[in-house]
């Protein structure tokens, strides 16, 4: 089993080819690929090879599938006895994005 641990947007992910992760919202129209130079650690059945704190000469290559907002989150403020209430919502911004290759 061959599979990979990236660091995208202060988050780590574990990877494997062909699977489709959530990740906060990165820049590129639909359908457009890229490339994650950030590997932390790549495990090819027995080949282990970890990085310092990234993996020399290792890419993850992606295409984003979807560029959409998350679910509302409600967030509110209350004072006691002051008459003070206040209420605001918040929607991340995500990417779907589909694995297409591991390079090392």
């Amino acid at each position: 089993m061959k599979y990979a641990i990236i660091a995208t947007s202060g988050t780590q992910y574990k990877v494997e080819e062909n699977q489709i992760i959530t990740i906060d919202k990165i820049e590129g129209e639909k359908d457009s690929k890229g490339k994650i130079e950030s590997v932390l650690l790549i495990v090819d059945d027995d080949k282990i090879k970890i990085g310092n704190p990234e993996v020399k000469d290792a890419s993850v290559e992606y295409q984003i599938v979807n560029q959409y907002q998350g679910e509302k989150i409600r967030v509110s403020k209350f004072k006691a006895k002051s008459r003070y209430r206040k209420t605001m919502g918040f929607r991340s911004q995500l990417t779907d994005i589909k694995i297409l290759k591991i390079n090392f």
